[in-house]
């Protein structure tokens, strides 16, 4: 029989998209602040939707796969956002025969979203898992992801993320000596997505523990239970796609209203706007003690970023162009890529041993903050500098802890390749 206990939190999560939905559909005019607002609180209400359909998948499909799905979604308003920009400068290089601006914001948005992930990201995961587990010990004791607070634990399967991660990341770290991002750059890293994809369908199905609106959904029975979650995932799908990059727009008219550089609103207030979906689903893990799904779900959402995303970019470029060009990369931008490139390899480097601890976590919020810090203050020359020294401090720390965990590395090789992902119970983890 259903759960008769009645999901109260789904009809206001429905009600908070529809105004941005109406908004949307009847091309409302409102002020950029309003229309922020409004359009925000729509991909909040989303935010939610995609963490029960997530939650409740885990029931018919490994918790991995139904993760990278959920990471997909939530990735969608940056796919929007950045194709915009990308489209734009292809359409210029066709009518003009440069891109201009538009090929940097295209890279701006790109690389600022991806480390305000790492960066902001992945320490609020932690942070807010060590708040939860001091306010309730008890219920800290019973969740194995979170063994002390200040520390959250992968499960043994997320160790394919980590895997793919680390060797998109070794191909990127090449894109800074290139002045296109090309269409073989595509190939290379829309192979790497397939793999991981490839891997994730090996991963087994556990019966997961829910409570509240995924319960009541899980409740059901097997059709009813698989036709709520194709509904509310491609509820949540449509009402980001609808809504995300008018709340970019107005997140980035706002900062126009107050002064703000272009160039800034692109690279930083709108990647945060985009992100929004995954930031709160993992955060609603996160509260609930889920801090294995809620730092996987972000763990996903870079892998997908840092592979399909980047990957479809010069693609998306060579339709709008008409040719086969490679998407321009000036020299401020090649320095993005190597700062943001270089913080995943680090990234990676602190899961080696699939744990984030709170000293790494203060170690990318710190040096996340160094670097928005000195985007907005300094020159361009000025921080150029900063960002070099950055990437130096994170390639060095990188290679250090690599080094330190060689052995915990080959594990995490061995699992995220070859080892046989329903047998992991039986395998002991990287100590």
């Amino acid at each position: 029989m259903p759960n008769t206990r009645r999901p109260w939190p789904l009809p206001f999560a429905a009600a908070a998209a529809l105004p941005g939905i109406y908004a949307v559909l009847t091309g409302l005019d409102m002020s950029p602040f309003l229309a922020a607002a409004v359009f925000g609180a729509a991909i909040i209400g989303a935010a939610f939707l995609l963490s029960w359909a997530a939650e409740t998948a885990e029931v018919d499909v490994s918790a991995g796969v139904a993760l990278a799905f959920l990471a997909f979604l939530a990735v969608l308003p940056e796919y929007g956002v950045d194709f915009v920009f990308t489209m734009r400068a292809g359409q210029a290089v066709a009518e003009q025969g440069q891109c201009g601006d538009s090929c940097s914001l295209a890279l701006a948005n790109m690389t600022g979203a991806n480390r305000v992930l790492v960066g902001i990201g992945w320490p609020l995961v932690v942070l807010l898992a060590a708040v939860v587990a001091r306010r309730h010990p008890g219920r800290a004791r019973s969740e194995p992801s979170v063994p002390a607070p200040g520390h959250v634990k992968l499960d043994k399967p997320m160790s394919v993320e980590v895997v793919f991660l680390a060797a998109a990341t070794i191909y990127s770290l090449t894109l800074p000596l290139r002045h296109t991002l090309t269409l073989i750059d595509a190939a290379v890293l829309l192979a790497i997505f397939g793999l991981y994809a490839w891997r994730l369908s090996k991963a087994p199905v556990e019966e997961p523990e829910l409570a509240g609106t995924a319960a009541w959904i899980a409740s059901h029975g097997k059709k009813t239970r698989r036709w709520w979650v194709l509904g509310l995932f491609l509820a949540a799908a449509a009402i980001i796609v609808l809504t995300a990059e008018h709340f970019a727009d107005a997140v980035v008219h706002s900062g126009q209203r107050l002064k703000i550089d272009e160039f800034l609103l692109v690279q930083w207030a709108a990647p945060v706007a985009s992100e929004a979906p995954e930031l709160i689903v993992a955060c609603l893990y996160a509260w609930r003690l889920r801090a294995s799904q809620a730092l996987g779900t972000l763990l996903s959402s870079k892998v997908n970023q840092w592979t399909l995303l980047v990957g479809t970019i010069p693609i998306v470029f060579a339709v709008s162009s008409a040719s086969l060009h490679g998407l321009p990369l000036d020299e401020h931008q090649r320095y993005e890529l190597l700062i943001t490139a270089a913080q995943s390899l680090f990234a990676v480097s602190l899961l080696v041993n699939l744990r984030l601890s709170m000293w790494g976590a203060s170690s990318l919020i710190t040096l996340f903050a160094i670097q928005f810090a000195a985007s907005i203050v300094l020159g361009d020359a000025a921080n150029r500098i900063v960002m070099l020294a950055l990437s130096a401090v994170y390639l060095v720390s990188a290679v250090a802890l690599f080094v330190r965990q060689h052995r915990q590395g080959r594990d995490l090789l061995r699992i995220g390749l070859t080892a046989d992902l329903k047998q992991l119970d039986d395998q002991p983890a990287p100590a």
